[in-house]
């Protein structure tokens, strides 16, 4: 197995899609200066390469590759089919030269409106093949790769018997290679099948998922338990909450799942593909230019905020401005999190605690900043870092994630997703004076990542803007 690179290979992808849509917009032109505009003049007219035009042409074919992005093309780059390829390419071929006809063609000089027609179908034609034939090609000899065995994704088995073995045999030793390197299995219970054992390296408990997944830098977990370990299934997918890699399970466990699978038929062994997606790629790439945008735009507009807050803690009482604290962010990984400091100085000199509405560490300054959440705005530089959203569920601290995942441990649903400024938990609840207030807050936090939306994100911030004009935060 060659270790594979993923940004080389997403490069491959971007570069003839470039070089693609570079090509189709020159071939367009000469037909558009050929056919077209010959025909209106009513003499040949030639296609004058200058340096607008190439500034032009550079512009279309970055455009194309903006296009593929936000609708998430080159997200998965190494699991495309080519029946995939072939509908993602007509469909976007046909939303780009759509948006670009009216954009740019409908000025055009024409000796009547069919040759609109003819302008659109020589577009869309010239793009997609001289798109779809290139991808097809490298998308083929990566699946060729894969099938040879040469490109595998490191894969975590989980099971203790007969099901883990059948799964593993199933794609072992298999002249075609479904892609998956198995480097071992985590065992469910202390007591392993002798067969398994001989067959397959042990790297440790289910207890130990997010140490092996770590290590080993596993990319695939195939979930192999047998019917009497099912009570042990809520338990996997917690801990598999936080962990970037692709979920997948044996069939017959489908029904006791919640939520949204796929099920995809390959060499082998036929499995369910739990989705990890919360969003569409291309909402999800949405969010993140958005949230990138307005953070700029709010550090830049708002500085004066920013002078205003620093100058209150820095008069209110003695200490740092800002106060910094670690966080557990998405897929459980620490980050610091920066916050006007609304406390006195060595607030938690005893250990970590919750505020509370008559805390006595609370400045009079830092209340009124609470109220209306003017502490929470140097976390725009946290978002522009890329440890936050804008919107998405509060970043906890280790030391109360792990009691609030004694009593819910669906709380791992949570570092699905990136950690927000504010969230439908801070809106409909507040700031938590207790962990029985987390998990009250929790239910809301839930509720957004079962729902996540542009939509739901919008209401959300009206919520936030609402409760910092009324001053009405708890």
């Amino acid at each position: 197995m060659v270790i594979m690179n993923k940004k080389k290979h997403t490069l491959k992808y971007i570069l003839i899609d470039f070089l693609s849509a570079a090509v189709a917009w020159i071939f367009f032109n000469l037909f558009r200066k050929r056919f077209i505009e010959s025909s209106y003049y009513g003499f040949e007219v030639k296609l004058n390469i200058s340096a607008q035009f190439l500034i032009n042409t550079i512009a279309i074919s970055f455009f194309w590759i903006i296009l593929y992005f936000f609708s998430g093309y080159y997200h998965k780059i190494y699991r495309k089919s080519r029946l995939q390829e072939f509908s993602y390419t007509l469909t976007f071929s046909i939303f780009g030269v759509v948006f670009l006809f009216f954009a740019l063609l409908l000025d055009d000089v024409v000796s009547n409106y069919t040759d609109y027609y003819y302008s659109f179908i020589v577009l869309l034609c010239l793009h997609f093949c001289l798109t779809y034939l290139p991808r097809n090609i490298l998308t083929t000899n990566t699946i060729r790769k894969i099938r040879n065995g040469k490109i595998g994704f490191n894969t975590l088995v989980i099971g203790s018997n007969g099901k883990a073995v059948e799964i593993i045999e199933s794609y072992s030793g298999k002249n075609k290679s479904a892609g998956y390197r198995i480097v071992g299995f985590a065992s469910v219970y202390s007591k392993v099948n002798p067969q398994l054992e001989a067959i397959c390296e042990n790297l440790g408990h289910i207890s130990q998922i997010e140490k092996i997944i770590e290590e080993c830098q596993i990319e695939e977990v195939i979930i192999a338990i047998e019917t009497n370990e099912h009570a042990e299934i809520e338990k996997i997918i917690s801990q598999l909450q936080r962990c970037p890699a692709d979920i997948k399970i044996i069939p017959d466990l489908f029904e006791i799942l919640i939520g949204k699978t796929e099920l995809s038929f390959i060499e082998g062994t036929p499995l369910l593909h739990i989705s990890s997606e919360l969003m569409p790629i291309w909402t999800k790439n949405f969010k993140y230019l958005f949230d990138k945008v307005c953070s700029v735009l709010f550090i830049v507009v708002c500085s004066p905020l920013y002078l205003f807050a620093a100058l209150g803690v820095w008069l209110s009482s003695s200490g740092p401005i800002i106060y910094k604290q670690i966080r557990i962010g998405l897929h459980g990984r620490e980050f610091t999190i920066y916050k006007f400091r609304s406390m006195k100085k060595d607030a938690e000199e005893n250990g970590p605690a919750l505020s509370s509405a008559q805390d006595n560490r609370i400045t009079k300054f830092g209340q009124f900043m609470r109220q209306s959440r003017l502490d929470e705005i140097p976390q725009f530089f946290n978002v522009l870092k890329g440890d936050m959203a804008i919107i998405g569920p509060r970043p906890e601290r280790k030391f109360y994630i792990d009691q609030i995942v004694e009593k819910a441990p669906e709380f791992m649903m949570l570092l699905k997703t990136k950690p927000g400024i504010t969230s439908l938990g801070q809106v409909k609840f507040g700031y938590a004076e207790n962990l029985d207030q987390m998990l009250q807050r929790l239910k809301y936090d839930i509720i957004y990542i079962k729902n996540m939306s542009l939509y739901l994100d919008f209401k959300i911030l009206i919520f936030t803007i609402l409760t910092i004009i009324k001053r009405n935060g708890k």
